[in-house]
């Protein structure tokens, strides 16, 4: 089904929820952006040192390092909440109705279950990295220039936490759709043509008038 995704609001407290993460998700999704953005700076001034001074920046390793969880992991909510995540969108398209949102809550469950366990394991991860008897509250720090380690492993289940979050809204949205047969249930990504959206969006703007 070729076209953008969207996702639909309404005064329902689904939707509240959703829109009450959103901010949340938008920030997670910003850090990760400025850690790129920083990355290309760290190189540039490591590459400058190198080829004029002899000198390149100490500990550039460590720092990418430092800030691949960053860039991996916090952004992944907010590409979940608007569908722009890895989808199987040549099968989803297929389906229509209380089948497509059966199987969009399946997966949506299958993946909770998998991020709900990697929230877990990646907190027990940052847990054994973390104690305030030693400096800097580290127990573990990067090879060469010793950065602690345990902020970026604390990224991880923070993140996934988020994402925890609006996968249990996600299900919810699916599962109302499941049961009431909605056609365009609100707080899920839904892959729309542009008149499609473009639709929708003046008949909530004739709803809220």
């Amino acid at each position: 089904m070729a076209g953008s995704a969207a996702v639909l609001e309404d005064s329902s407290l689904l939707s509240k929820l959703d829109r009450a993460l959103l901010p949340i998700e938008r920030f997670c999704a910003l850090l990760s952006g400025l850690a790129i953005f920083s990355l290309m700076f760290l190189a540039a001034y490591s590459v400058t040192g190198r080829k004029f001074f002899a000198s390149p920046l100490a500990g550039y390793v460590d720092y990418i390092e430092a800030a691949m969880p960053i860039i991996a992991i916090m952004g992944v909510s907010y590409v979940q909440r608007d569908g722009t995540h890895v989808r199987m969108d040549m099968l989803v398209s297929a389906l229509k109705g209380r089948l497509l949102w059966f199987f969009e809550l399946i997966s949506v469950l299958l993946i909770l279950l998998l991020i709900t366990a990697l929230t877990w394991g990646a907190w027990d991860h940052f847990d054994r990295s973390f104690d305030c008897a030693r400096p800097l509250c580290s127990r573990d720090s990067s090879i060469d220039i010793g950065l602690p380690i345990w902020p970026s492993k604390l990224v991880v289940p923070l993140a996934f936490a988020v994402l925890c979050l609006r996968l249990i809204l996600q299900a919810w949205g699916y599962g109302r759709a499941l049961v009431l047969g909605l056609e365009n249930p609100v707080a899920v990504p839904l892959n729309l043509s542009v008149a499609e959206q473009a639709r929708l969006e003046a008949e909530a703007l004739e709803g809220s008038d």
